[in-house]
């Protein structure tokens, strides 16, 4: 056990997030020590104490580092957390003989701190020693997050987003529920005799939403899940058509439909998609092997990943995105090669690539000691497996256009969006970037009203 002392509590999430990044596995527990008594089994033991100086020491049964800087309760909020991060990042890695990708930053969104530097007036070199010298990030992720943030820039010069709004829509339905997964999703099967209702429920808040936004320009709207395209064809078209008949659309840029479990998608079910103006979908294998695919409970063959593109092929999209995990139980180089080629040969315009992420209300989290037998690759395994992922995306004619991380990251890596061109996906730029107002409308969604500054 891993053990935080506070003397007053300040910041100690960061500090929690931070001391985790370095030590995935172990239990870590945060006490205030004027409100809780000291643990008195631990492996490690790091103290917080703040005054005129924060004073951060890292104990451990052989050995006490120790560091501080002077602390102003008066400075900018901003300020003393670096400095608390700073400090303690430089003490783990002098502990552990390990430095992490994206240094002290614990936060999902590296690319907004890119971003906003680049738009304060900071050169792309300027932005780049800023987060190198205040956050510790890799020269790689530091890179990629500048080229990530000016590539998004570009994407949004045309989209007065400010003035404009996004559209979520949520459909809380799977064939099957996944093993890593953690939505607010259930299995088809259980709630089919409930579809009709909740579709009924969601076009009241449709047409509810649609009469207070009139006025504004809906940019993106982007249906997802669960599984969309668990809805039958006339559900989809009924679904489709309400949102045509109570949002102006003339501003609309783009359309997202995911269809991310081959096993439902149909050739009728995609024919609705596209008579619906659908400019985007997802087909998403997350592995083209099959022995992990029956392990993570997806319950569809990889042919029927194939054929679900195919389909959608013929169907008339043109911009077709699938999503793969990185470091599934029992995956290494060799599976996700096998990944990534099968993956090439279709052609896909994008490509997400997420590194798995242990959420606490997955079954992969709850039921862990029971997939025991799975390695999962970490640290250096996983950073070779990101970047086959790049190198095949490159391959593709893609790009990254957006990115972001999660708690309890394989690798304590990140998730990257890649596209060809201008297949990009505004939605997921607008989302992360916290560019304008996203609506949820469904069951398990929410809503982020972005109010300019």
């Amino acid at each position: 056990m891993i053990g935080i002392s506070f003397n007053k509590k300040e910041f100690e999430y960061d500090a929690y997030t931070l001391v985790k990044a370095f030590y995935p596995k172990e239990e870590v527990k945060m006490y205030c020590t004027l409100e809780e008594e000291k643990p008195k089994d631990y492996e490690k033991l790091v103290s917080i104490s703040y005054g005129d100086q924060v004073v951060i020491g890292v104990h451990t049964r052989d050995q006490t580092l120790e560091d501080a800087a002077p602390y102003d309760e008066g400075e900018d909020r901003k300020k003393r957390k670096n400095i608390l991060k700073q400090i303690l990042y430089k003490l783990l890695v002098q502990e552990t003989g390990h430095t992490l990708p994206w240094g002290n930053l614990t936060g999902i969104r590296p690319v907004k701190i890119a971003m906003g530097l680049i738009e304060e007036g900071m050169t792309n070199a300027q932005a780049a020693d800023y987060m190198r010298n205040t956050y510790f990030t890799s020269n790689e992720k530091t890179a990629l997050a500048i080229a990530i943030a000016n590539r998004e820039r570009d994407i949004l010069k045309d989209i007065d987003y400010q003035k404009g709004y996004s559209l979520y829509v949520g459909i809380p339905f799977c064939p099957s529920i996944c093993l890593y997964c953690s939505f607010s999703s259930s299995p088809m099967k259980l709630w089919e005799k409930r579809v009709e209702d909740y579709l009924e429920a969601l076009f009241k808040e449709l047409s509810f939403l649609g009469k207070a936004y009139a006025g504004r320009k809906l940019n993106t709207v982007y249906v997802g899940g669960g599984t969309p395209t668990t809805l039958n064809a006339s559900q989809l078209d009924r679904l489709l058509s309400c949102i045509e008949e109570n949002f102006d659309l003339q501003y609309l840029k783009e359309l997202t439909v995911e269809a991310g479990r081959p096993d439902s998608v149909s050739p009728e079910k995609l024919r609705a998609l596209k008579d619906h103006k659908v400019t985007r979908i997802s087909v998403n294998p997350q592995t083209m092997n099959q022995k992990t695919l029956d392990l993570i409970g997806r319950k569809h063959t990889v042919e029927e990943t194939v054929q679900a593109f195919h389909m959608a092929r013929e169907a008339g999209f043109d911009n077709i995105n699938m999503d793969l995990i990185l470091g599934l139980p029992g995956e290494g180089k060799e599976e996700v090669l096998t990944t990534l080629s099968r993956v090439k040969s279709l052609s896909p315009e994008s490509l997400t690539v997420h590194c798995l992420a242990l959420k606490r209300a997955a079954r992969l989290n709850l039921e862990k000691d029971r997939y025991a037998g799975y390695p999962m690759a970490s640290g250096e395994a996983m950073d070779e497996l990101v970047e086959l992922a790049a190198e095949a995306a490159r391959d593709l004619g893609m790009k990254p256009y957006y990115l972001y991380r999660q708690k309890n990251m394989a690798g304590n890596l990140e998730n990257v969006g890649y596209a060809q061109g201008d297949k990009a996906c505004l939605y997921n730029i607008l989302m992360m970037e916290e560019k304008h107002t996203v609506f949820g409308c469904g069951a398990g969604t929410t809503t982020k009203v972005v109010i300019p500054g």
